[in-house]
């Protein structure tokens, strides 16, 4: 599958909302008990936009087949969220693709630590995580969904 652009994109914009869609459809299908945004840590759509963080999707042609935004907080850190891979992109490197460039957002946007939360259930992120060399850390929110923690230094 050949990649043709990232861009950045408004967590509104049609091609955003079509990534997200799949990526809580997945979420209900795997987790256990389900998944409903409206019970999780659904982070504000102006915390994804610069200045405060972005919002990235991937797309194969026309098509968007991943996401992965960057949410500022006021706490010292941002935090990735909604990271999410199309079935027939995985195993492409477009996951570290996609956490590269909003790694360099971050730089640009003078944050320096990361922070990310997963769930078990989603053992390949986590297995990738730990990769990338993120540190497993405590929690450091209330989603009823996350029971696992990491934070990078960039």
């Amino acid at each position: 599958m050949a990649l043709h652009r990232i861009e950045e994109l408004s967590p509104a914009d049609p091609a955003a909302t079509i990534c997200l869609a799949r990526y809580y459809a997945e979420l209900d299908a795997r987790f256990s008990g389900g998944f409903m945004v409206e019970q999780s840590a659904d982070p504000d759509a102006a915390d994804l936009i610069r200045p405060r963080g972005c919002f990235l999707v991937a797309f194969a042609g026309d098509q968007p087949v991943g996401c992965i935004a960057l949410k500022g907080t006021d706490r010292g850190y941002a935090e990735i969220k909604r990271m999410w891979i199309a079935k027939q992109a995985r195993g492409s490197g477009l996951a570290r693709h996609l956490m590269a460039r909003i790694e360099t957002v971050a730089r640009e946007l003078g944050i320096t630590l990361l922070r990310l939360d997963s769930n078990r259930a989603l053992h390949e992120a986590i297995a990738i995580y730990r990769h990338w060399g993120w540190t497993e850390v405590t929690r450091f929110n209330d989603d009823p969904y996350a029971d696992v923690f990491f934070e990078k230094a960039i």
